[in-house]
């Protein structure tokens, strides 16, 4: 039985309301469970998400890890109990990815990478990125000390994945993906701006085509796109809540692979749709919420019983 944990970020909120949450879901009861009402009061309300709701998601040897916009979060699988590290350097956190003991973040409020080592619970490893011309330039810094990089969005960085093979990194407006392997920074795949999510998968690279309202598997074999789904608009609510103007409905954001054929893809108002890479259909749609201004954020296969 396949369970997944998905976190939201509610984008119109206002002081007073919930701006994201936690849900576990049942994919086969299609049950939801909300784990975490993210109600906090002290973060910037201004524009887009700002500091509002819950971000990327990874787990501990006992452990569910959870980013927020400017911090840390450890849980116990219950939920019981919660542990928080921030730093002078983590802003706008979108995406983490685990290593063996290290845990990647990425800082999207200063165009960085940080390293969180599990085994210490301490941030101990930074990844700086620059625009330099053409060129992306790049050094490794210890957020521990000052001299790390000034506040910078440049490349809107929100994905992560660490691998044996490095760091595979990207966002809205980077050159394509990115691959660290702690010696060279290099781009070794192209992507249209305006991506979530894009990681190696299945051969090729998997990715939310967020601009296009696509889902997106391509290989140097076969190209796969799936539509993201969409509601007919009376059947939304919070239409006219967003002050901002940025809550749209089949904004494609979180993205997991269940086994080696199915991923689930996140998207706005929340909800989860399983696509089947092999039969190249979508087989099932689940919806959150009809809110408008409630978005998928991190999705990931909750590994405990």
């Amino acid at each position: 039985m396949t369970r997944l944990l998905a976190t939201s970020v509610v984008r119109g909120s206002v002081q007073g309301e919930s701006h994201g949450g936690a849900f576990l879901i049942d994919l086969q009861a299609e049950t939801v469970e909300q784990k975490l009402d993210w109600n906090t009061a002290d973060i910037a309300w201004e524009g887009r998400g700002w500091d509002r709701g819950l971000r990327g998601i990874a787990f501990g040897d006992d452990a569910v890890l959870i980013a927020a916009s400017a911090e840390l979060t450890m849980f116990t699988p219950d939920f019981g109990s919660r542990r928080a590290w921030s730093n002078p350097y983590l802003r706008h956190a979108h995406e983490i990815s685990r290593w063996r003991q290290m845990l990647y973040m990425t800082s999207t409020g200063f165009d960085a990478i940080l390293g969180f080592d599990l085994s210490v619970c301490a941030f101990t490893f930074g990844l700086a990125l620059s625009a330099q011309g053409e060129r992306i330039g790049w050094r490794v810094f210890d957020p521990r000390q000052p001299g790390g990089p000034p506040p910078c969005n440049t490349f809107h960085l929100n994905s992560v994945t660490a691998t044996d093979y490095g760091l595979f990194i990207a966002g809205l407006n980077s050159p394509g993906l990115l691959r660290f392997d702690g010696k060279a920074l290099a781009v070794v795949a192209s992507l249209p701006a305006g991506t979530h999510n894009a990681q190696p998968f299945g051969g090729g690279l998997l990715f939310n085509d967020t601009r296009a309202n696509l889902v997106r598997h391509v290989t140097a074999a076969r190209q796969r796109q799936f539509f993201v789904p969409s509601y007919d608009e009376a059947s939304l609510t919070h239409r006219d809540a967003d002050r901002s103007g940025i809550a749209r409905q089949a904004f494609a954001r979180g993205l997991c692979a269940i086994g080696e054929t199915i991923v689930a893809a996140g998207s706005s108002p929340s909800t989860i749709a399983l696509h089947d890479l092999a039969a190249n259909k979508t087989t099932r749609v689940i919806t959150l919420s009809r809110d408008l201004r409630n978005a998928i954020h991190g999705l990931e296969v909750w590994p405990f019983d």
